[in-house]
């Protein structure tokens, strides 16, 4: 497509001016700054799954000069994107500014670790997964919707509370399969 649509040169220009291997510090205080990201994975066949990843700001930490770590959090039990990353650790991480319109692509290899020395950092983590990126480059802002936040999500894990009890999880069918500790 970019020697049908002539931009190979333009590709090319763009991946050598901007794409990296390591976070800068402007990729790091935008990171950090990020309440939510976009988590691409594929499974062991190679089909793709989206997820979205949501926390307070700082959630997501630069931890190396390639590396970021960030908390798994009590889902729906059903492990897509981590359970791909156990069989196809290459992902793909998408991170959006809304209301200053901005975002950085990270692609690396993912690792899952449940006794991370991070986890503790993270309240109401299940494990910990650290991303080893590869190719970091921003991307073009300019389709992007000018949203703001109304209110964070009372269901992100933080200390000194108690998130609620998701709805779903007090429905009549799902209530004879929720594992113990979910809190349903």
């Amino acid at each position: 497509l970019q020697d049908r649509f002539d931009t190979r040169r333009l590709a090319d220009r763009l991946d050598e001016r901007l794409g990296r291997s390591a976070f800068t510090a402007e990729d790091r205080e935008f990171i950090e700054s990020r309440t939510m990201f976009f988590l691409a994975t594929a499974d062991a066949q190679g089909c793709p799954d989206c997820s979205y990843k949501g926390g307070d700001p700082g959630f997501v930490r630069v931890t190396g000069e390639s590396e970021i770590a960030f908390p798994s959090y009590d889902g729906n039990g059903m492990f897509r994107s981590l359970g791909n990353v156990l069989v196809n650790a290459a992902v793909a991480l998408l991170f959006i500014d809304f209301e200053q319109p901005n975002r950085l692509r990270v692609n690396g290899r993912a690792s899952i670790d449940d006794d991370d020395e991070l986890l503790d950092a993270f309240t109401g983590a299940q494990v910990v997964v650290r991303v080893r990126a590869e190719r970091i480059f921003p991307n073009c802002p300019r389709y992007i919707h000018r949203l703001t936040t109304i209110e964070p999500s009372l269901y992100v894990p933080r200390a000194g509370s108690s998130a609620p009890v998701p709805k779903w999880k007090r429905m009549e069918m799902f209530a004879d399969v929720l594992p113990r500790e979910s809190g349903g």
